[in-house]
């Protein structure tokens, strides 16, 4: 009798630990990805809504996220295989295939469509226009980058000569210049959120001008991987584009009170109030694509704007730089 006690115990336990483990999702298939980034800003909230909503695990991806802080950094740790897909602008990856490298890296995934940068004034500007900016200095950020080359491109479309007209200092590193603006004698700087309105918070700056909404629609910032990952690891590129869909549907379809409270676990030194006034700014310029397609009127925009900022040698192919496959697939 204790033997069969014993035996339908053995049964009922070993029963129970499979059922608890058809219950969990299956951690060890999920596979590893690293992902390195441009800036961790709100600007990108499709991105961290899909982190926070689980989208990518529902893709079978394990996500480590990366702050690269800046472009030049991204693409290093993606070349040197420190980082499986890099999140930048691409004319890093212009940059690359034009310096000759074979295995270049390819954009799969576009996610803004417009700069997330703010232009903020020393002192609150009604009815402000870029003539303004005219003979005085700037904080401006790294050559051949894009937050630099349209503001010069927003610049030269209102007659202003970047290198002439006005003093751009570009010697401060990415991410510090709110600070050093507190101290500057600048009367401009060129910020980021959450940066651009921090300043506004702390009475230190005025947000008087959105290159976003001034410089049009451009292919701010798009997701790439070296070619030989992408032809080794098609699934993943195909299961980690169609996580950025989902995040992205998610945006376009919530208010900007939502998708704060969503994202809020990403920025949780800034209050969750800012955060919504800061997407909300973001929803109002029409930030974010409804797919990732990275159609070629905005790649070849983009090479405009670094041929007319003297950083593109000569052009590239759009064939070469750029898949749609897996974007097309994931926005069905």
């Amino acid at each position: 009798m204790k033997k069969t006690c014993a035996f339908i115990l053995a049964a009922a336990l070993s029963l129970s630990a499979l059922s608890g483990c058809q219950s969990r999702p299956p951690l060890q298939k999920l596979t590893p990805v690293t992902l390195n980034e441009v800036a961790h800003s709100i600007f990108y909230a499709p991105q961290y809504a899909a982190i926070e909503l689980g989208y990518f695990e529902e893709e079978g991806i394990d996500l480590t996220l990366v702050n690269g802080a800046g472009a030049d950094k991204v693409m290093t740790a993606l070349v040197s295989g420190d980082a499986d897909i890099g999140f930048m602008g691409s004319e890093a990856s212009i940059y690359t295939y034009a310096g000759g490298a074979q295995d270049f890296a390819v954009n799969f995934a576009q996610l803004t469509q417009r700069a997330g940068n703010f232009l903020v004034a020393r002192q609150p500007i009604e009815n402000f226009n870029w003539e303004m900016v005219r003979g005085t200095k700037v904080l401006g950020g790294r050559a051949g980058g894009m937050p630099q080359m349209v503001f010069e491109y927003i610049l030269k479309k209102n007659g202003i000569d970047p290198k002439a007209d006005l003093s751009i200092d570009q010697s401060i590193s990415f991410g510090l210049t709110a600070a050093a603006f507190t101290s500057s004698d600048a009367q401009f700087t060129v910020e980021f959120e959450p940066f651009a309105t921090g300043l506004e918070l702390e009475g230190s700056g005025y947000v008087v001008a959105s290159l976003g909404t001034d410089s049009g629609y451009v292919p701010y910032t798009a997701y790439s991987a070296k070619k030989s990952y992408i032809e080794a690891n098609p699934e993943i590129i195909q299961k980690f584009t169609n996580a950025i869909q989902k995040g992205i549907d998610y945006v376009n379809s919530h208010s900007a009170q939502e998708i704060a409270e969503t994202i809020h676990p990403q920025f949780k030194e800034t209050p969750l109030e800012n955060i919504t006034k800061i997407v909300e700014r973001y929803k109002q310029q029409d930030t974010w694509k409804e797919d990732t397609v990275f159609e070629k009127d905005s790649f070849d925009l983009l090479q405009n704007i670094l041929e007319e900022a003297g950083e593109l040698p000569a052009r590239v192919p759009y064939e070469d730089l750029v898949t749609v496959e897996f974007s097309k697939k994931a926005a069905r």
